[in-house]
């Protein structure tokens, strides 16, 4: 009996195709009725062996060739023996005794599939969770390059970091989970202001707390974010329960945002602030609440727009002293500058300096001529070496003749060093903001002379000489260099090259009549401005003067007079 046992062990080729474990039931069922019922001879058992596995497909839609061949083992092995049957379809107790030792065989391995089938499903799981464990740590590290940026342009007050974070919002938002925005907040915020803010994140499942968790990293002692990192985060939560429909939560969630940007008077807040007050507004809308949001929103825009206001409505009295006029011209020319209308800060500063006395005031004027210079470099002309060489101005003028340089040569380079050296310098002149508007001049300047040096360059070459360290971004500026029309080239992406164009007579366009009726304007100005500031007696002088009616009586009077004394002196004699 033993030895029939062993004769019953499933062949090695069934390892791998074993079906599993919830058709156990339905193959021992369509196994038993087919060698107990129907079964009469060897031949008849292999012509039913496809039946079976039909029959199982069509129970189960597994592969028929699969089951087939399971099918087709089991029978070749049990009818193999030597089974003995009778005409009656009836097996003797030693062949019911070896299907069953069969069938317990099977049973057993089955068993064994279901539990390596359960290995292979916990296995995926935890692949699975591992995958979401490295997707929200790229999307945390993502957005903390994101702070970074932020952070680097408060330090330069150069907001143009901040506006490429706000660039990449809407594919940040798509982004954003719970679990992405409870990991960035245990990274940014100290742990006592953490508990405010996690009020405004959706609640985590059980699997994306281990995620969290996970996420989580050791730190050291966090400080307390920037008010611009701050507002960032308070936008992200907007923006994510915005997209989850909770819009109780983002009611609040906006109104602690608008305290938050309201108590900060900070000018790098102002591009995280206009797209707060969008999403403010948004909410109100969904909410049916913007009747009550118009005050607000009103009162924002009055702030905003007051300085444009004071300029505009301001009238300055023409009585006002030469003096006077100087300071208010300078001031304009500031405030036209930071609104980036440099032709007219130009024309301003340019009429403080002639207002200003020419023998005194030496600090007025370097103050202005610091001004000029860096307006004029703003233009895109470049100041005349004279101007470095007064004396009155040589010694103040030292950082902005190095920064004529660098913009002149469009040296990147040199650039950041006088930055680095001067700055504070600048800061002090409340030059620097403008200076930093510079880098794009540079850039041009830069291009343009590459443009006229080379025919044909690759913008890895161009990245080399302009101090970039990505050719895609060279790719980038050159592509924006010719849209601006600072340079006349193609550009072909696909061979990785850059082509100027032939250089054409700039005397065949219309530069040089543009250049001549600035000079003219600027002639005719000049000699109005300068009829305006001879002085002549005022009208009012001549109201005491006599007229020609009175001259005479006068004149007769005097001559009545003279006679009178004459006749005295000889009677007299």
């Amino acid at each position: 009996m033993e030895s029939k046992a062993n004769a019953f062990q499933i062949k090695p080729e069934l390892e791998n195709i074993i079906p599993p474990g919830e058709v156990k039931k339905l193959i021992q069922k369509t196994l038993n009725d087919t060698l107990l019922n129907k079964c009469y001879s060897v031949e008849n058992a292999k012509v039913w062996t496809k039946s079976i596995a039909d029959d199982i497909n069509r129970n189960l839609n597994y592969s028929t060739q699969r089951y087939k061949h399971v099918v087709q083992v089991l029978l070749t092995q049990k009818l193999g023996q030597g089974f003995k049957f009778t005409a009656r379809s009836r097996w003797d107790t030693d062949t019911d005794r070896q299907i069953t030792d069969s069938f317990k065989i099977l049973s057993k391995m089955v068993a064994v599939q279901d539990v390596e089938m359960e290995v292979i499903e916990s296995e995926n799981t935890e692949q699975e969770q591992q995958k979401k464990e490295s997707d929200v740590n790229t999307i945390v590290q993502e957005i903390r390059e994101h702070v970074k940026q932020i952070d680097k342009a408060v330090a330069s007050k150069e907001p143009r970091f901040i506006l490429r974070v706000l660039r990449s919002l809407p594919n940040t938002r798509r982004k954003l989970t719970p679990v992405v925005l409870r990991s960035l907040a245990n990274q940014i915020y100290p742990v006592s202001e953490r508990d405010a803010i996690l009020v405004y994140v959706e609640e985590v499942t059980s699997g994306e707390q281990q995620n969290e968790s996970a996420s989580a990293r050791p730190r050291a002692t966090i400080k307390t974010p920037l008010p611009e990192v701050d507002a960032y985060f308070h936008l992200l939560a907007l923006v994510r329960l915005l997209d989850a429909k909770l819009l109780d939560k983002a009611s609040h969630c906006a109104q602690q945002l608008m305290t938050k940007i309201m108590s900060q008077n900070r000018r790098s807040l102002d591009l995280i602030a206009a797209k707060s007050y969008f999403y403010h507004s948004r909410v109100a809308e969904l909410t049916n609440k913007l009747d009550t949001i118009r005050g607000f929103l009103h009162a924002r825009l009055r702030t905003a727009t007051l300085p444009d206001k004071l300029v505009n409505k301001s009238v300055f009295p023409e009585t006002a002293s030469n003096n006077e006029w100087a300071r208010f011209l300078y001031y304009l020319g500031r405030i036209k500058a930071a609104k980036l209308e440099y032709s007219v800060a130009h024309k301003h500063l340019i009429q403080a300096m002639r207002k200003a006395p020419q023998n005194a005031a030496i600090g007025f004027r370097q103050t202005v001529q610091k001004l000029v210079v860096v307006v004029e470099l703003l233009l895109g002309d470049i100041p005349e070496r004279q101007i470095f060489r007064q004396a009155a101005l040589r010694r103040s003028l030292v950082p902005y003749f190095q920064l004529t340089q660098a913009v002149r040569l469009g040296n990147l380079k040199r650039f950041g060093e006088v930055l680095t050296n001067y700055g504070e310098k600048f800061r002090q002149d409340h030059t620097f903001t403008l200076i930093i508007r510079l880098r794009h001049n540079v850039i041009k300047t830069a291009i343009r002379s590459i443009g006229l040096s080379y025919s044909c360059i690759s913008p890895a070459d161009i990245a080399k000489k302009l101090g970039i360290d990505s050719k895609e971004d060279a790719e980038f500026i050159v592509s924006k260099a010719i849209r601006d029309g600072v340079i006349e080239a193609t550009l072909d992406p696909e061979k990785g090259y850059m082509r100027s164009k032939e250089s054409t007579d700039i005397y065949s366009t219309r530069e040089p009549q543009l250049a001549f009726h600035q000079r003219i304007t600027f002639c005719l100005d000049l000699h109005n401005q300068s009829v305006k500031a001879m002085r002549y007696p005022p009208k009012s002088y001549g109201k005491d003067l006599e007229s020609a009616e009175e001259r005479i009586e006068r004149e007769q009077q005097e001559v009545e007079l003279a006679k009178e004394m004459a006749e005295d002196d000889d009677d007299g004699f």
